[in-house]
């Protein structure tokens, strides 16, 4: 295996995890600068406020993308294995 090769994989596997931990980040920022602008507003400072909707819009985001996340992996599995196999 040529470091060419390596560094491909490299990438692929950077790019991979981009690509599945995006919508949990980005649905996250979103439900926490509401809820921050939430509590700016009404002055109430509660630890609960923040983590327990941030946590249901994260287990909604699995459960729409859950599927597609787990063919993307095994994909991903299936090419790296091939790789491995062929050389």
């Amino acid at each position: 295996m040529t470091d060419l090769q390596v560094l491909d994989i490299l990438y692929q596997t950077f790019q991979m995890a981009v690509r599945l931990t995006m919508p949990f980040l980005l649905v996250s920022m979103i439900v926490g600068v509401i809820i921050a602008i939430f509590q700016a507003a009404t002055q109430i400072n509660e630890q609960t406020m923040t983590f327990v909707p941030k946590f249901l819009a994260i287990l909604a985001v699995m459960g729409f993308l859950g599927s597609s996340i787990l063919a993307m992996l095994q994909d991903f599995l299936r090419n790296m294995v091939s790789l491995i196999a062929g050389g």
